[in-house]
């Protein structure tokens, strides 16, 4: 294998990554996945957001409902590190796709089990522990769901492509978070009274259409070429999580940091926001839906341009330019929020979900995926951002809501929280390699990411 210029087994034309059919399925199998583990968490946190405060809480204030609801978001957080530790001993073992088809039956039954769930009303205190037992189950199951997709389309695409067709993962959950903007426009042309009674539950209820959609998609899947060649070499490890604290704490440590500000940042975006919309700057909650549903569909365009991007440029200065912009957008943002203006409000959270949401993790879909080394890369990748998710997504509306209360009503310390955020990512980012066109057959070549030089760059 000559690794000087770059070229590897992965190169050859005839290799599996370059069977259209399998570049298909996978990219599929990749955006479907993503699409329901997206659905199902903005599903649940615009429900969060809109109506579980009065549920599941209802015997507290307005704003300790929305901070009790928000908190039961973020145990699905919580709950992904578990799930990545769990599946990652499997991925790396067994193959990508076999962890792909788990995760996914397991958040498609939890996010169901969501809608038959009875109310504070009915059970008392046991229903909204209910909530937070499901809430746990979908995090479980989500913990290695992005990160599979990811590795998958990363290991099967083609040198030159690898950007684009990772960052198809994002459109998927571009995807889902308009279909679950779809969702809630349905249930909210219900009268009030059914909506709180029997429709938001169709809403849990219509994931189980999302997931057999993607079951049957992925049960025909092709294991990734690069994992075959290493199952041929019989390099698969016994203990991949081990592998990655023992080899790959560095790459580790910086796709964490380079997550917790991206991902406090595209939970701002698309669940405070709505929150902060319904209840501070009082807008309609009938349009957050919709809002939502516009900022997707050009979240999931951005996400597949700006991985494109990121294959001519290189995924570092690519990424960094998008976290810096990021720097600077919360006070325009909340500015603009404030004014009321259905128009200015719209324009604003499309940027964010251009750039937050979906451009930003798009990059890292195929970015992180090269950082680590075949023998641990889905573990390495599933740790290093479900551990960020903690610090990130998950807490991230639960401390802006929590800011809002305790600055009575003020939002520029939620500004500043995302600010500070951000930068820690642009931190992070400087010390990161670059990565595209890397061999990804080499069992370790990110030990010391820092150190490794990148071979286009060498022979250019």
């Amino acid at each position: 294998m000559d690794t000087k210029h770059g070229a590897s087994a992965t190169t050859d034309p005839s290799s599996p990554e370059h069977d259209p059919t399998a570049v298909r399925r996978a990219a599929w199998a990749g955006l479907i996945g993503t699409t329901l583990e997206q659905y199902d968490f903005v599903i649940y946190g615009t429900a969060s957001a809109l109506i579980f405060n009065k549920l599941f809480f209802p015997n507290i204030s307005p704003a300790a409902g929305i901070l009790a609801s928000f908190s039961a978001y973020a145990v699905g957080f919580l709950a992904r590190p578990l799930g990545g530790l769990f599946f990652s001993r499997y991925g790396d073992r067994l193959g990508r796709k076999w962890v792909l088809v788990a995760t996914l039956m397991l958040m498609g039954g939890a996010t169901f089990a969501i809608g038959l769930l009875p109310t504070y009303s009915q059970v008392g205190l046991l229903a909204p522990a209910l909530l937070v037992v499901c809430r746990f189950f979908q995090g479980f199951g989500a913990g290695a769901e992005q990160s599979g997709g990811a590795t998958l389309l990363t290991e099967t695409a083609q040198i030159g492509k690898r950007g684009r067709l990772a960052a198809l993962v994002m459109t998927g959950a571009a995807l889902g978070t308009a279909l679950g903007a779809v969702a809630w426009i349905g249930a909210q042309l219900l009268p009030e009274e059914s909506l709180m009674s029997w429709g938001w539950r169709l809403v849990f209820f219509s994931s189980l259409f999302v997931t057999i959609a993607a079951f049957v998609i992925r049960r025909k899947l092709n294991e990734s070429p690069v994992f075959q060649e290493l199952k041929k070499q019989h390099q698969a490890p016994k203990t991949p999580v081990r592998e990655v604290f023992a080899n790959g704490k560095k790459p580790l440590l910086i796709v964490m940091f380079m997550t917790i500000g991206i991902s406090s940042q595209s939970y701002t975006y698309q669940v405070f926001m709505a929150s902060y919309l319904k209840n501070d700057v009082q807008i309609d909650p009938t349009f957050i839906p919709k809002v939502l549903l516009v900022g997707a569909i050009c979240g999931g365009i951005a996400a597949y341009f700006f991985g494109r991007l990121s294959d001519r440029l290189g995924r570092k200065p690519v990424y960094m330019t998008i976290v810096g912009l990021l720097v600077l957008l919360p006070i325009p943002t909340f500015l603009a929020l404030n004014t009321g203006s259905h128009t200015l409000i719209t324009l604003v959270m499309i940027v964010g979900f251009v750039f937050a949401c979906q451009g930003a993790v798009g990059v890292t879909m195929s970015y992180f995926p090269e950082i680590f080394g075949s023998r641990y890369r889905y573990a390495g990748v599933t740790l290093g951002r479900e551990f960020a998710s903690i610090f990130g997504g998950g807490v991230a509306p639960l401390i802006c809501a929590g800011l809002i209360t305790a600055f009575s009503g003020s939002w520029l310390p939620v500004a500043i929280y995302m600010m500070i955020m951000a930068v820690t990512v642009l931190i992070a980012s400087y010390f990161a390699p670059e990565t595209r066109d890397r061999d990804l057959t080499d069992p370790a070549n990110a030990t010391d990411p820092i150190t490794i030089p990148n071979p286009v760059l060498e022979k250019a």
